[in-house]
């Protein structure tokens, strides 16, 4: 029977970080899951279209392998066709009208579902997954695959909630509403390798708000992927809602973005690739049914700046776990880092033996600080970066420096100091454990901050480290535009959902931030609705009379 009834939904609060220290209880159940997955024979990674679950029919197979251990197969994929995705993208528009109709409170109930089976039943697996398929360790998978994406789903409905409670004023004898209608058409959710969390937040923040999801994920996320399914499934999603299409981008954006129903596209990923989905919606702008929506995160080369004032401990923590945890393949990682000469000198010796002395190797060694990078690719590109930097005249490598892909893509964790701000180093973004250094003279921090704002295109994150309050304020004004998450005496990495709404501009994508209801507003078209109580029933005015 229906249910009459203004409702609140639960009030979210951040999901607690598991600490997996030895003897707990919940590092015991994930050994035992990370023993489960990597010892089975590979798995075949599935699409689901429409109410089918099964691998694609293209006629490319692609192996999700171990980054820590390549030769450790871990799933397979069948790879999607044109066929196949057009499949999905007629199994989203098929359940459109009936998601849209559904009310607010049951699409909600289903993410807060979602969550919660996350928090408990699937939380070993899903960080198993990532651990296992993504190169994470214990820590970097509970506070991405569980808890951030736990996060996401709880204040996702919290922020929807607060855009339908959004009302406009009333005058005497009418009666105005604002229906928060979904997009006319279906969204196309593009998500990247490194973060589980992204990987479930894109496609289902768009559901939430009612929009039926074309989800491509990065295959070297699959194996995780594949557990986001099963959790919303067993959530009560309904089939065709949000449709994963597993396989190369073009195959897939050759039909989703030719479609007259594209109505949106969410996106995390390379600077490239997110311009030329931009100018096919371009070139197609014609054709559609409505104006696309097009919100995307894409990267950056993201800066410390530390102060004189800073304090040295400080810096070095902030500098090593900013740019190495998770082997910086955080699109927020510290990649470039402007030290005074002072401060330099002081945190040298220190910095370069923390550095050399980081345990990298295998996740499923818990005593590891990082793994290894996601691919051969990735690999290739990285340890190319390194080469570079040794045969230049204008860089030195002062840690790390070295790889080894024999058993797994292994690259040390590197710090190359440059006394040039254009050498390569600060402006490329490498997406790897390579930090640059640039070392400024002590009575020229203006300077730097010139050298922060100029040097790359990007302006995602960055940090100022200092205990000077006259500094910290200088370079939040004079940066204001560098970075659209600005940390003060901190690491330039982790943001939590509901306290640091993450995004930014220029070159690092639609700065639209996940995890607030500035993000949800995308996914939505209002509709204002204006109710006259008591109709007029006279042409005249009083004026006429």
């Amino acid at each position: 029977m229906a249910v009459d009834a203004i409702t609140r939904v639960p009030q979210p609060i951040n999901e607690p970080v598991k600490s997996y220290a030895p003897g707990s209880a919940e590092r015991a159940e994930l050994q035992a899951v990370l023993a489960d997955l990597e010892g089975a024979e590979p798995v075949e990674l599935t699409g689901t279209f429409g109410a089918e679950r099964r691998p694609g029919r293209g006629s490319d197979r692609y192996e999700v392998r171990m980054p820590s251990d390549h030769g450790h197969v871990l799933g397979v994929v069948q790879q999607a066709s044109h066929a196949d995705a057009e499949q999905a993208v007629a199994a989203a528009l098929a359940v459109a009208p009936e998601w849209a109709a559904m009310p607010y409170d049951q699409r909600a109930a289903i993410f807060l579902r979602a969550a919660d089976l996350i928090a408990g039943p699937y939380r070993a697996r899903i960080n198993a997954a990532t651990m296992l398929g993504q190169a994470k360790t214990a820590q970097q998978a509970e506070i991405d695959s569980a808890c951030e994406l736990i996060d996401f789903l709880r204040f996702n409905v919290h922020f929807a909630q607060e855009i339908h409670a959004n009302q406009p004023l009333n005058s005497p004898g009418v009666w105005n509403r604002m229906d928060y209608r979904p997009l006319e058409g279906f969204v196309y959710a593009i998500t990247p390798f490194n973060f589980t969390a992204i990987a479930g937040n894109l496609p289902t923040s768009a559901a939430l708000m009612g929009n039926p999801v074309l989800w491509k994920p990065a295959l070297t996320q699959m194996f995780a992927a594949e557990v986001i399914v099963d959790v919303l499934r067993a959530a009560g999603l309904p089939d065709g809602v949000i449709n994963l299409v597993p396989g190369h981008g073009k195959e897939i954006s050759d039909i989703a973005l030719a479609h007259r129903d594209l109505a949106g596209i969410h996106f995390t990923g390379s600077t490239r690739v997110f311009q030329g989905l931009w100018g096919q919606v371009g070139a197609n702008i014609a054709g559609y049914r409505s104006y696309p929506r097009i919100v995307g995160e894409t990267g950056g080369k993201d800066f410390v700046l530390a102060h004189p004032s800073a304090d040295p401990a400080m810096v070095t923590t902030a500098l090593i776990r900013g740019a190495f945890e998770y082997s910086g393949q955080k699109c927020s990682a510290a990649s470039r880092a402007y030290l005074p000469r002072s401060l330099w000198n002081a945190i040298k010796d220190d910095l370069i033996a923390q550095t050399d002395a980081l345990s990298v190797g295998d996740v499923r060694d818990f005593s590891n600080f990082t793994s290894a990078v996601i691919d051969e690719r990735a690999f290739v590109k990285l340890s190319g970066a390194i080469d570079a930097a040794r045969a230049s005249s204008d860089a030195e490598i002062v840690a790390g420096g070295s790889y080894d892909r024999s058993e797994g893509w292994y690259i040390r964790p590197t710090l190359i100091v440059s006394d040039n701000p254009r050498q390569d180093i600060f402006v490329t973004e490498y997406f790897g454990p390579i930090l640059g250094i640039h070392v400024y003279d002590d009575a020229d921090f203006d300077g730097a901050l010139d050298l922060v704002d100029s040097a790359s295109a990007y302006a995602l994150t960055g940090a100022i480290l200092a205990t000077d309050r006259a500094a910290v304020e200088l370079a939040q004004q004079r940066l204001r535009f560098t970075a659209g998450n600005f940390y003060i005496n901190d690491k330039p990495t982790g943001a939590v959902v509901g306290q640091q709404p993450f995004g930014g501009a220029r070159a690092s994508g639609t700065n639209d931030k996940a995890g607030s209801l500035w993000n949800l507003m995308r996914w939505v078209s209002p509709r204002a609705i204006k109710e006259t109580l008591v109709p007029p029933t006279s042409t005249g005015y009083p004026h006429m009379l």
